[in-house]
Parts: C-alpha cells; sequence; structure tokens
C-alpha cells in the first residue's frame, strides 16, 4: 500500500479543540490495516503535547459500523505465505495503540456506532468515554474463526458481572447498546441522529465543562437489556472448571437459550473454546491492561506459529467460504483435560512492550 492510499483510509483532522480520527474504509466496515494503525498511533502521539487539542474522538465512515475487525484475509496470506514477522509486528503495533488510547493523557472519546468487533473493541473499548447508538453491534467473535480474543478484550470480558465474560466469549454473542452499556464495554447511549450534534459540542463549546458532562447531554438511557434474566444459567454453566463441562452443565439446564448454546459451542473450533475460557480467567486475576494484552500476545502468536485452526477457520469462512472447518480436534471431547495449557505458557520471539 503507498503512503496516499494508507493516509486517505484513516482522516486525521482538528475541528476546534476535537482532534477527530476517522476510520475511513467503508467499503470494508473500516477493517484495519497496518498502515491505519501507524497513522492512528502517529496522530496520538502528535496530539499528546498539543494543547490546542483537548480531546481526541474516534469513529468510523460509513453507517454499518465503526469497525469490523482487523483484516483477516491479510492476516491468512501472510501465514500461509511464511511472513510471520510482519503478523507479530502487526499485532504489537496494533495492541500498542490499545494500550496509547487506554492510557491517554487527553479524554479520547469513541463512537462505536454499528459493528464494532475485534479490533474495533481495541479503539473503542478502552477509551476514556464510550460511546454507543442504537445501531450498535458489539461482539468479540474470534472463537468462530478458531481464534481467542485479543486487543484488550479479555480484559473487559474478565470484569464482566459473574461468568457473563466467559459466555461472551466463547460464544461471540453480540452485544446492542444496552447490553454494552451494562457490561462495561460502553458507557454512555447517543442517538445516531444526534451523533454531528455531539461532535460540534465536543469542539466548539466554549465554557470549561468536560467531555463527560457534554456527552450527558446527548446520552439517552437505552432500553433495560435482557442479559440479567439469563444470569442463572449462563452463571452456573460457565463457571465448570472446562469446556465440555460448561457444555454438560448447559445440557443439563431446562431453558432453551441454554440448549441452544450449547449446540452453538459444539460448532465452534474446541481449541479456540479452550484457549478463550484460559484467557478470561487468567485476565480476571490480572492488574491492568497492559497485563492482559501480553496474555493475549502469548495464545496469538501460538495459534500463527504453532496451531492449524486459525488458518483453518479463517479458509473456511473467508477465503472458500464453505462453512466447513476441520478443526483439530475435532469435538469437545478430544480436548486434553488442560487444553489452554500450551497457548498460556508459548513464548514469542519478541515480548510485546
Amino acid at each position: 500500500m503507498n503512503d496516499s492510499t494508507a493516509a486517505s483510509r484513516v482522516l486525521v483532522r482538528t475541528e476546534g479543540a476535537l482532534g477527530r480520527l476517522t476510520l475511513n474504509r467503508p467499503e470494508a466496515i473500516n477493517a484495519l490495516d497496518p498502515g491505519m494503525i501507524d497513522l492512528l498511533t502517529e496522530a496520538l502521539e502528535a496530539w499528546r503535547h498539543d494543547s490546542d487539542v483537548q480531546i481526541v474522538m474516534i469513529d468510523g465512515a460509513g453507517e454499518r459500523g465503526m469497525c469490523a475487525g482487523g483484516d483477516i484475509r491479510a492476516l491468512y496470506s501472510q501465514i500461509v505465505g511464511g511472513d510471520t514477522d510482519v503478523t507479530a509486528e502487526f499485532f504489537r503495533s496494533e495492541y500498542a495503540l490499545d494500550a496509547l488510547i487506554a492510557e491517554y493523557p487527553k479524554p479520547v472519546v469513541t463512537i462505536a456506532d454499528g459493528i464494532t468487533m475485534g479490533g474495533g473493541i481495541g479503539l473503542s473499548g478502552h477509551a476514556a468515554i464510550r460511546i454507543v447508538t442504537e445501531r450498535s453491534k458489539l461482539a468479540m467473535p474470534e472463537t468462530r474463526i478458531g481464534f481467542t480474543p485479543d486487543v484488550g478484550g479479555t480484559w473487559l470480558l474478565s470484569r464482566m458481572p459473574g461468568r457473563l465474560g466467559e459466555y461472551y466469549g466463547l460464544t461471540g454473542s453480540t452485544m446492542d447498546a444496552a447490553d454494552a452499556v451494562l457490561l462495561g464495554f460502553a458507557d454512555h447511549m447517543v442517538p445516531s441522529d444526534r451523533l454531528d450534534a455531539l461532535r460540534e459540542a465536543l469542539a466548539y463549546r466554549a465554557d470549561p465543562t468536560g467531555p463527560s458532562e457534554i456527552v450527558l447531554l446527548f446520552d439517552e438511557t437505552p432500553e433495560p437489556s435482557p442479559v440479567p434474566a439469563s444470569r442463572a444459567w449462563i452463571d452456573d454453566a460457565f463457571a465448570a472448571d472446562t469446556v465440555a463441562g460448561i457444555v454438560e452443565r448447559l445440557r443439563a439446564r431446562d431453558e432453551q437459550d441454554a440448549v441452544a448454546t450449547a449446540d452453538l459451542l459444539e460448532g465452534l473450533a474446541p481449541t479456540a473454546l479452550a484457549v478463550t475460557l484460559d484467557a478470561v480467567r487468567e485476565a480476571r486475576a490480572m492488574n491492568g491492561l497492559r497485563d492482559a494484552l501480553a496474555g493475549e500476545y502469548r495464545r496469538v502468536m501460538w495459534f500463527v506459529m504453532r496451531h492449524p485452526d486459525l488458518v483453518e477457520g479463517i479458509r473456511a469462512q473467508v477465503v472458500d467460504k464453505d462453512r466447513n472447518p476441520q478443526w483439530r480436534p475435532a469435538s469437545i471431547a478430544e480436548l486434553p483435560p488442560d487444553a489452554g495449557a500450551d497457548a498460556r505458557a508459548y513464548t514469542p520471539e519478541r515480548a510485546l512492550f
């Protein structure tokens, strides 16, 4: 990709006191590539000590979504082609950007309008002020391609109430605005038709009111989330020690949703489920986002370097689109007792931070 193409995929500009970063790849639901990661990082670093920029906003072009995640076709080509050094550098750069957003000295406001998944959660989920709309669809769906949640997703999942982190991490289920606010993936729901007015207020409001107070002027309480009604069977089943134990408990419940969840899990990549279960539980005992990112990086590079399911999952879902992945092992019953241990213990050639 040449520099002009990379630049066109992230719009960088200032409006009043607001530094705006807009992902501009709407035809791909603003999927991230290395050039976009670099531009976002460069802009944030340039604005760190710029007194004219008081607030930073990150959003996405188009109405389909803020960001559907990373470019998994490119990831597939790199791994199959043996360019794993490029893959490792992408993940290091992406995770460093996620940490930069979380630790940024100025308020970062993110608008997760529409589809915001995978890498999009890394950009949106760690900001100081996280906005969703009535169109928002948030998820960490990595297990559906034989992978595991990353970009700090395990940190967010592990902070959910009860065993909801295990549930959303393993199933890849989608959260709407009400779910996201309730479960700690967002802070405010602003109707999409009020976003332009919100941006203008953040950029040009003259009084010293902070950005959180400004956002509250546009915030609307979403309809109650249905998630609490499912807590009993989710907390019971997803407290089991293993993926097989979770499925067994789900099938023992009377609720139709519990049985449907068991069916769903049995169609996903067994190894990815085991690694994700281990990752969410490890993150729950960690002290901060950087620790969780380091744990994710070990697991991600294990899938890149040591396990075939990631390549197979992308092949089946995105490349050949036959929707018939051949997982190894093929079933949850064939998983070894501590199936997540190898990925947890993997040591990449280069450290993350």
